[in-house]
């Protein structure tokens, strides 16, 4: 079946303004500003925000909402049109990274000014150490003993994901930029470091997974740093004199959402939320977590882990009940047994395999907590927009994510509005094109 045929015979319709397929996910150009500060490869564009903002007719008093807000697109475009945000992530680096680029009250002049003094005494106690932060030496002095990760700390990253040099580089710059902790733009010093350690300094590649390619035995870390910070002083001096409401982010589990948020204040949702489809997220984040000192422990990764809608298997632990919330739905315990069946048939035996059918129930159960849990946060007409994809990763059994999704809404009182096709992608295990859909809602009911 052809896409077009796929898309009638499921009732799906096109984005408000089409854009070619390839770059609708892109962060174009003219976007850049704020969004690149740091940002997920696979986050959402701010265009699409931009769509859904004019077509639920949102206003300057309307409160737009993401409790799923990864690095703050949906806060960040809705901030720039006036509108008032809020905001829920569970990653505490994603946490971080929004609620520092939502932070536009900074003196960029004094960020510029200071970031400077310290990659000049960076660059001094490097060079005293015999090394040179823009040229590289092709050896490491004799004398000098590289300062490294302990080895519990270097158990949660992942192998060769930076080089032992721009690791010791990075330490050092890490020491210097302490003398800046506790002024107002340390945060934003921080993330411009976060930025530039996971696409300049370090070896990690973004294919759909996060993995270490083209190893770089020594790269520039204060330049690359200070380039970062430099971008991000632009861009709050451009924006200076200019008023914006303000943004709020909470820290914490989507599931749990009304524990964060004040009741009937929620005039438009427009979120992505994790998709089904055996990807820890917490890896796409481990560098930048471990480095600048989000996650410190074993302990601390798990009990992140536990505050995520389960969508992996490497998320899942033994108390986890939320598939008791899909009980009553015949099409997800079908897919659930489909898997388990093939698993079986395929002799598909690890720990992992093992959990594939479980994980897909546990998620779908969590999406439905989530959504239960919102209801009391909408204002009577409130419009929801929940960017999904459908995956085939568990022994390629088709996951229609989206329209499991809208079923789960119905039942819970929400009312479907329409399915729109945001662009397809190609899927690695099965090389068939999937669709990426927005799942539009309204909640009608006063309570």
């Amino acid at each position: 079946m052809k896409l077009r045929e796929a898309a009638a015979a499921l009732n799906l319709k096109r984005p408000m303004k089409a854009r070619k397929n390839g770059n609708a996910n892109k962060l174009a150009s003219e976007d850049r500003a704020f969004h690149d500060w740091y940002r997920f490869v696979l986050s959402f564009p701010p265009h699409l925000v931009r769509d859904y903002v004019k077509d639920f007719g949102l206003t300057k008093n309307s409160v737009v909402l993401d409790p799923f807000c990864g690095t703050g697109t949906t806060l960040i475009e809705s901030k720039l049109l006036g509108l008032k945000t809020v905001g829920l992530e569970a990653n505490s680096f994603a946490h971080f990274a929004a609620s520092t680029k939502l932070d536009w009250d900074i003196d960029s002049d004094q960020l510029l000014a200071k970031s400077r003094d310290i990659a000049y005494t960076a660059l001094e106690l490097l060079r005293l150490q015999g090394l040179d932060d823009q040229h590289s030496l092709g050896k490491i002095p004799k004398k000098l003993r590289l300062r490294t990760l302990d080895a519990d700390t270097e158990k949660l990253i992942l192998s060769n994901s930076i080089s032992p040099l721009p690791l010791h580089k990075t330490l050092v710059l890490l020491d210097c930029m302490k003398e800046m902790e506790k002024e107002k733009y340390y945060h934003h010093a921080l993330l411009a470091l976060g930025n530039a350690l996971v696409y300049k300094i370090s070896n990690l590649h973004f294919g759909p997974e996060v993995g270490v390619r083209n190893i770089k035995s020594d790269v520039s870390v204060v330049g690359n740093w200070l380039a970062e910070v430099e971008k991000i002083a632009s861009d709050i001096k451009s924006i200076s004199g200019k008023k914006y409401p303000q943004s709020q982010i909470y820290l914490g589990d989507s599931r749990e959402i009304a524990n964060f948020i004040a009741p009937h204040s929620i005039d438009a949702v427009i979120t992505s939320p994790p998709y089904p489809n055996e990807k820890d997220y917490t890896r796409t984040t481990r560098l930048e977590s471990v480095l600048l000192g989000f996650v410190n422990s074993k302990e601390e990764l798990r009990a992140l882990k536990k505050t995520l809608v389960r969508s992996n298997t490497r998320g899942v632990y033994k108390a986890d009940d939320d598939d008791k919330w899909i009980d009553a739905y015949p099409e997800i315990q079908k897919i659930a047994g489909e898997i388990e069946e093939r698993r079986i048939a395929l002799e598909k035996n690890s720990g992992f395999e093992r959990l594939y059918a479980r994980v897909t129930k546990l998620y779908f159960g969590g999406m439905a907590r989530h959504l239960a849990d919102l209801r009391q946060l909408l204002r009577p007409g409130a419009q929801l927009a929940y960017v999904v994809g459908d995956q085939a990763s568990y022994l390629r059994v088709m996951i229609r994510t989206g329209e499991l999704l809208a079923k789960i809404a119905v039942a819970l009182g929400y009312e479907h509005v329409r399915t729109d096709l945001f662009r397809t992608r190609l899927a690695t295990a099965t090389k068939e094109q999937l669709r990426e859909e927005v799942v539009i809602l309204r909640w009608n009911k006063k309570e």
